[in-house]
């Protein structure tokens, strides 16, 4: 698989964070000769991509809103420009900005502006991103898009996140109908849908829900990364319009009381 990714091109939005999912896809894609574009929300990217390029791998990277469509227009032609070509996609932002932690708020309370926040950084996000770079792939005849969405929306649910819950949903349902609409075109949309995984972001509350995970554990980050390279590679070519639960069997259980 390493050897039939190298000298692709790869764009993976949501890689602020060190320790986050995003930065472990790009470093998994890196190590497999691929060259990076990564974007965050904040001027931090700058510090993301001193980090991949000190571990020796070819990167680039901005901060883009991506929530606002000229942006998201103007740094795709960017990205384009970096290699001539992106290859692979990754829709990994969502979720919270800097500054900006998702809300918690029952649907009885919920402002029409909360709802709008949620649907927009995760799930309209995903749209522009793929919009903008999809005629790309279409022009080549090659491309791979992995969504990350989630388990919450696909699988389960919590109260309050009626909004993350939603838009994760509608990520999916974005990738049934994409994944359609290019099967015949040599570009393949799945989606990997991440259970509890620890990054520096978990609250203490979810390190104590992975503790009855069947496996006994969070996730890694790098257990979701290893995911998104496979959906990434040429190898899944036959794999189209899939999500793949990443969750150590959490979802199977009816029954979770301790």
């Amino acid at each position: 698989m390493f050897r039939a990714m190298a000298g692709q091109v790869a764009l993976v939005s949501g890689a602020g964070s060190e320790s986050g999912i995003g930065m472990a896809i790009a470093r998994r894609l890196g190590a497999a000769g691929v060259k990076l574009i990564v974007t965050a929300s904040s001027a931090r990217i700058a510090e993301r991509v001193a980090e991949l390029r000190a571990a020796g791998f070819e990167a680039e990277g901005r901060a883009v809103d991506l929530t606002d469509e000229a942006q998201v227009q103007d740094f795709a032609r960017w990205a384009e420009a970096c290699w001539g070509q992106i290859d692979i996609l990754v829709n990994n932002a969502g979720m919270a900005m800097q500054g900006s932690p998702e809300p918690f708020v029952e649907v009885s309370k919920m402002s029409l502006d909360i709802w709008n926040l949620s649907i927009s950084r995760n799930l309209t996000t995903a749209f522009l991103l793929t919009r903008a770079v999809l005629p790309g792939m279409q022009q080549r005849g090659y491309g791979r898009v992995v969504h990350v969405s989630s388990v919450t929306g696909t699988r389960v649910g919590n109260p309050g996140e009626a909004g993350y819950s939603a838009a994760k949903a509608g990520m999916v349902g974005l990738n049934l109908s994409l994944a359609l609409e290019v099967a015949g075109q040599g570009i393949t949309v799945n989606s990997v849908a991440p259970g509890w995984i620890a990054t520096g972001a978990t609250q203490p509350e979810e390190q104590r829900a992975a503790a009855y995970v069947p496996v006994g554990r969070a996730g890694h980050p790098e257990e979701v990364a290893a995911a998104v390279a496979f959906l990434a590679s040429p190898e899944a070519s036959y794999i189209t319009g899939e999500t793949l639960t990443i969750d150590g069997g959490n979802a199977l259980i009816e029954n979770k009381a301790p």
